[in-house]
């Protein structure tokens, strides 16, 4: 056996959760849940393992298997841990499709593997919420959860100084690029790819990429014309398409509703995911340190094809990773102290009280609601009182031999230094419980 230390670190991109990293988490996750379940989303989740055949028939074979963590299982099945949801939530409504009240709203946050190059916002073991409606065809669907992801973010106290909802609709993207390039549906797809990633390559490869595709400098100009315009100048130079009455209808509601203010048409946002068909949009985080799409998402209403045939299920959602919300979060000074509220006891112990004396007081906070632990090591009574400070207790509970028969307890407040005496049956009452 090798005598070589084995490293303390977490394998790449992953991370460790120590007591005050979870304590954010659960924090922010059960914002998320009360946010959603406001807005009656439920919550759902799936298996972390699934057939490699699932994520091949959704992002293609090359992809598939060179993002996933997969292996051959005893049975010889070929398997993934999970990538991302949707496929599964596809696959659960596909396998209950007869059965289920639509629309469907569900949400789920759930770890998931992706094998990929770790870097900020970006790792490749990660918790990602996906928000999803299913059973609706209407740009009602796409106003309810570009909502909700803007009602969340608010429930943690951002603004519309913030962040931004960039909204885009990929049919009317599509028809665009037809009449402007001359090109048809999968001509279209190709240039989608390339606007997918402008703003990840120099506008030199930018250009070139477009006139291997057929889009010379006069169309590029008209094209590049799109990125400046509001939604009604836009959809103007397309009135037929489809996606113009999507897009009007939806940019209409949010101005009634006032949620405009949140929310931009951005011909540029396409989501390069070839299931998405009609509304597309990703939230940006506006601060200049970290101006980059934090999440996004949109219609896809051909996914529950996959499994069930001619299936007429469509669906609209998106997906947030939780690298990329603590990040918005502590870049906007949203984390608000966790400590700070509440009251969390610690019973001091003294070598000359019977231990289950002590376990007796904290039974009785613990019965009226009050969080509390004895001091279950053997310190001096300074270094407990350094202890619960570094713990973030608010009170310590002293309970020596002579208080023990007087049958009283002494308790210091650690934020005001004041010392109280009780009664212990007056214990409860004094934390107003």
């Amino acid at each position: 056996m090798s005598n070589e230390k084995i490293s303390t670190q977490p394998y790449k991109g992953t991370r460790d959760f120590y007591p005050e990293d979870m304590k954010l988490r659960n924090w922010f996750f059960g914002k998320i849940r009360e946010s959603l379940e406001l807005s009656s989303f439920e919550e759902y989740n799936a298996p972390m393992l699934e057939s490699l055949e699932l994520y091949i028939a959704k992002s293609g074979e090359e992809l598939a298997k060179e993002q996933t963590y997969n292996f051959v299982d005893r049975g010889g099945r070929m398997l993934a841990i999970r990538p991302e949801m949707t496929p599964s939530v596809a696959r659960m409504v596909a396998a209950k499709a007869g059965e289920l009240n639509y629309p469907l709203k569900w949400f789920s946050i759930p770890n998931m593997y992706r094998y990929e190059r770790p870097q900020r916002g970006r790792l490749r073991e990660f918790w990602q919420l996906n928000v999803d409606i299913f059973g609706c065809d209407g740009f009602e669907a796409d106003f309810d959860v570009i909502e909700s992801a803007i009602r969340m973010l608010k429930s943690f106290g951002a603004d519309e100084s913030m962040f931004r909802v960039h909204i885009n609709n990929r049919r009317f993207f599509n028809d665009v690029i037809a009449a402007i390039a001359n090109t048809d549906t999968e001509g279209a797809r190709r240039i989608s790819k390339v606007v997918d990633r402008k703003g990840k390559v120099t506008r030199e490869a930018y250009e070139k990429d477009m006139a291997e595709l057929g889009v010379d400098a006069d169309k590029l100009a008209t094209l590049d014309s799109l990125y400046t315009m509001s939604v009604r100048e836009a959809t103007a130079l397309c009135p037929e398409s489809v996606g113009s009455g999507e897009l009007l209808s939806l940019f209409d509601l949010l101005e009634k509703t006032g949620l405009d203010k949140y929310c931009v048409f951005d011909f540029g946002i396409v989501r390069g995911l070839d299931y998405y068909t009609g509304t597309v949009f990703e939230v940006f985080d506006e601060a200049p340190e970290n101006n980059r799409a934090m999440f996004g998402g949109g219609r896809y209403d051909n996914l529950v094809g996959l499994f069930v045939k001619n299936a007429k299920i469509s669906g609209v959602g998106y997906g947030m990773g939780d690298v990329t919300l603590e990040n918005f979060l502590v870049t906007h000074n949203l984390v608000p102290n966790l400590y700070a509220a509440g009251t969390k006891v610690l019973v001091a112990r003294f070598d000359d009280v019977p231990m289950e004396h002590y376990v007796a007081v904290t039974e009785a906070l613990r019965e009226a609601g009050i969080t509390s632990t004895v001091y279950v090591g053997m310190k001096k009574f300074g270094k407990q009182i350094d202890f619960a400070v570094k713990e973030h207790f608010s009170h310590v509970v002293i309970l020596g031999a002579s208080e023990l028969e007087k049958n009283i307890v002494k308790i210091k407040n650690l934020e005001t230094r004041e010392e109280s005496e009780v009664s212990m049956d007056a214990l409860a009452a004094f934390f107003g419980k």
